[in-house]
């Protein structure tokens, strides 16, 4: 994906202005909406931009012009609906880290009577701060979050008894925190001195109450502050016209002051997009010079004010949901907002489009009133009224852990407050004046074998001691099985585009990678690239597998019919693909095949359906289908071919979901699936039905892969938390019945070797042992017996010339001689 992957770093250089003067090029002198052909963009955008180079501009319109097909021209509304599925892809092709484990909650000492309106960390001093609805404030141990201190906030304009803290902010470059009041005024304490919490200033007048606040500061700017443009910070936040203090012996500046200019070192913007609806929440976005607010009303469920150039006005942009919104988030590094809304509904966005979002998280029961990303490991977290926490993987979209049962009973007004602090791995949240914490266990180092999530894993039989693997920054590492050592590394062989799969020829000689780049790239073991092969005809597609047959190659993943390449039109080193004469028999895209010799081709595609083929004609015979009670949901699928007489043909998967497995058993299973719901199942193609069904993994994990030995007689699948499962499938619906199986086989071993997502996984015969390779978003490669326990991974370095037998006995039982990991001279 190396051209998108140059179109997406050029869009990372670019702000809002600079979208602004893009928008202006599609305009003609009188104002009406234009496109431009290829020259007129790339010219007039280098020129008005003043970013970027002309080549990045050309990048860009040959992507949208493949994108939206319109024949050599460009209009505004083609741009955008490219950047917005740019953003979708990007979304999509992220590889998240795996899911936090939370020690059992701990329910902390608290001083507060009232609710809890807000929880702070104070980075100068490495503690952590909470303050209630009454105005008490408590001061709490950076590393045990115990409490310290506990103090009431001070203010005479209004009686303690009818004190009201509606929101808290940091101003943490100043050391300072600004309190909202009922009372419609804001006062700014200072923290230096955290016994006392004196008051600084009062700003009084305001015509509403002031419900949420947020602070944001310029780190090459520390005078200018926005919410309250604030120009000379350091110095004093407002004019001393005169001494105007009250008992508290507080500055007091009134609002009437502000709004006509009489503070030259403040000055105030406001916008009422949301009347007459209460906003839930307010933020500064300093990466889009933007503010941000939502409410509850669903014309303006989130209203984005955009900065214009020296200018004290906003330009709206409003977004539709709905129910309205109670919460939001912003994701620096993938520059979307998740929206918790009153609907169930946990919504991302692009603040750029604002007609509809990228995507939307369903799992939520009850109003979603919480979110907080979180940034570095690009997950998301939501908290619902039903007392249901969910963390979300962005990548696919789907819930990866979901926390329930463990948070106090509360009224069904209870005011919730959460705070995630992820250096220190923990979240707190409040119940009313009660407040719970929650936190990480500590993870262990671990070796990794790629830098990079891997993606794929083979075994080649020739040389008999590679193993080979790739990764989603389109690296290729060859080792060596007998001790784990790293010979060969090939880089950026789709250039910056992921590896999605991988396969070997028959002969074993050459090595195929399918890149994100629509490329499918044919290779030798010096690393020199003999073929290209134009898969997606100019596009950057999806492939999700490489089949080799002996006459063709199939390549699948993005469209209905099959992608074929005649091993006859390989004499060029760019090869383009020939027509499959099945045509499009699946209703959804077609993402992986199996081949049981002498002609059978088996497909699975993204709805669930398998169709059989008869490869020497390319025409569908058979199709089957889950029954109707079984296919409440999409499956997506893979499929794999494993033979109870001893002869095998296994296909590559690519996190899909159904897997096939053909013997040729009278009336019993000759074909087995797994979909995303941890299910399993058999089937007799013959006589086109289902005769077993088991759960192999728990379905709120979502997709699993497998993998079948060539003997067919185990069965191992893998989910989406590392763990890996072997079972005895030997004698398993062989015999034709009346009803369908679904007791489950034999379970023989289960470990979990991997910390993440198993995204694939092999079989070998390595001298006379049985083995099973593993690959994993965690980075790494590891290698099992079959059934039996993890032998270790690949890149692992263990002190001395011999593994640690504490860890590796089981190693010891295979001949030492044959398999020895790396010793600490042998590292890479």
């Amino acid at each position: 994906m190396g051209t998108r992957m140059e179109v997406a770093q050029l869009e990372s250089r670019m702000n809002t202005a600079d979208y602004r003067k893009l928008q202006s090029l599609f305009l003609d002198s009188s104002g009406a909406p234009r496109s431009l052909s290829r020259p007129e963009f790339v010219d007039m955008a280098w020129s008005m931009v003043g970013r970027g180079s002309r080549e990045e501009y050309g990048l860009l319109f040959d992507s949208v012009v493949v994108t939206q097909e319109h024949h050599g021209r460009v209009g505004w509304g083609d741009l955008c609906s490219f950047l917005m599925s740019e953003l979708s892809d990007k979304v999509k092709n992220i590889k998240t880290s795996r899911a936090p484990h939370w020690k059992p909650p701990r329910t902390l000492t608290c001083p507060h009577r009232d609710p809890v309106q807000k929880v702070l960390y104070l980075q100068s001093s490495g503690q952590y701060l909470t303050v209630s609805k009454g105005g008490v404030v408590g001061l709490r141990d950076g590393k045990d979050v115990t409490l310290l201190h506990a103090h009431r906030l001070q203010n005479s304009t209004v009686k303690p008894k009818d004190l009201w803290v509606t929101d808290v902010v940091l101003l943490d470059n100043i050391q300072k925190i600004a309190v909202s009041f009922t009372s419609k005024e804001l006062c700014f304490y200072d923290i230096v001195s955290q016994q006392d919490f004196s008051c600084k200033y009062k700003l009084q007048g305001l015509k509403f109450t002031p419900w949420c606040l947020d602070y944001w500061a310029d780190p090459s700017l520390p005078d200018q502050v926005c919410a309250l443009y604030f120009n000379s910070a350091q110095i004093s936040l407002f004019e001393r016209f005169s001494p105007r203090t009250d008992s508290d012996s507080a500055d007091i500046i009134l609002w009437d002051e502000l709004v006509k200019g009489k503070h030259c070192s403040c000055y105030t913007v406001t916008h009422q997009a949301h009347a007459p609806a209460w906003v839930r929440k307010v933020r500064y976005l300093g990466s889009l010079e933007a503010f941000v607010s939502c409410s509850t009303s669903p014309q303006s469920s989130m209203v984005i004010g955009w900065r214009e150039k020296d200018s004290r006005r906003l330009r709206l942009t409003s977004f539709f949901t709905k129910s309205g919104v109670w919460d939001m988030d912003h994701h620096h590094g993938l520059n979307l907002i998740a929206t918790a809304g009153v609907d169930h509904q946990v919504l991302l966005w692009n603040p750029f489009v604002s007609s509809q979002p990228v995507c939307s998280l369903s799992g939520h029961t009850g109003p979603v009133i919480a979110v907080r990303f979180m940034q570095a490991r690009q997950q998301l977290l939501s908290y619902s009224k039903d007392k249901v926490l969910c963390l979300w993987d962005v990548s696919n979209q789907q819930c990866d852990y979901r926390l329930t049962g463990v948070f106090p009973k509360t009224q069904e007004d209870t005011r919730t407050v959460m705070f995630l602090h992820e250096e220190h791995q923990l979240l707190l949240l409040s119940f009313n004046s009660q407040l719970l914490l929650l936190e990480t266990t500590k993870e262990e180092k671990r070796v990794s074998s790629h830098e990079h999530p891997v993606t794929c894993v083979l075994y080649n039989s020739l040389f008999r001691q590679v193993c080979i693997s790739s990764d989603s920054a389109s690296s290729v590492i060859c080792w060596l099985a007998d001790t784990g050592q790293k010979v060969k590394q090939f880089h950026r062989c789709h250039d910056n585009a992921e590896i999605s799969t991988m396969a070997l020829d028959g002969t074993q000689t050459r090595l195929f990678t399918a890149g994100a780049d629509g490329k499918v790239k044919v290779w030798d073991f010096n690393g020199r690239c003999l073929h290209r092969m134009n898969v997606g005809l100019g596009r950057a597609v999806e492939i999700s597998q490489v089949l080799l047959l002996k006459r063709s190659i199939l390549v699948m993943g993005w469209e209905r019919m099959l992608t074929v390449f005649r091993l006859h039109s390989f004499s060029q080193s760019s090869v383009e693909p020939s027509e499959w004469k099945g045509g499009a028999q699946h209703r959804s895209d077609v993402l992986c095949a199996a081949f049981q010799p002498p002609q059978t081709l088996v497909t699975g595609s993204y709805d669930g359906e398998i169709i059989v083929w008869n490869n020497s004609t390319e025409k569908a015979l058979r199709k089957l289908r889950p029954h109707a009670e079984h296919d409440c949901k999409k499956q997506q699928a893979t499929v794999m071919i494993f033979c109870h007489t001893h002869t095998h043909t296994q296909v590559k998967y690519n996190e899909i979901e159904f897997i096939c497995n053909c013997s040729f058993a009278s009336g019993g299973a000759d074909l087995v699936s797994c979909g995303d719901s941890g299910m399993v199942r058999l089937w007799n193609t013959v006589h086109s039905r289902l005769v077993g069904l088991f759960t192999a993994h728990d379905r709120d994990l979502g997709s699993i892969v497998m993998t079948v030995s060539p003997c067919g007689k185990y069965l191992v699948t893998a989910d989406r938390e590392g763990t890996i499962k072997t079972w005895d499938i030997e004698h398993y619906c062989l015999e034709p019945e009346d009803t369908i199986v679904k007791e489950p086989p034999q379970l023989l071993h289960h470990c979990r070797p991997h910390l993440d997502r198993v995204t694939h996984l092999e079989t070998c015969t390595h001298g006379e042992k049985l083995l099973l390779l593993s690959a994993s978003s965690d980075c790494t490669v590891a290698l099992s017996y079959l059934p039996g326990d993890s032998i270790g991974l690949f890149g692992q370095v263990h002190k001395g010339t011999a593994p640690d037998t504490d860890h590796l006995s089981a190693l010891q039982r295979l001949d030492l001689h044959n398999i020895t990991w790396m010793s600490e001279k042998n590292r890479f």
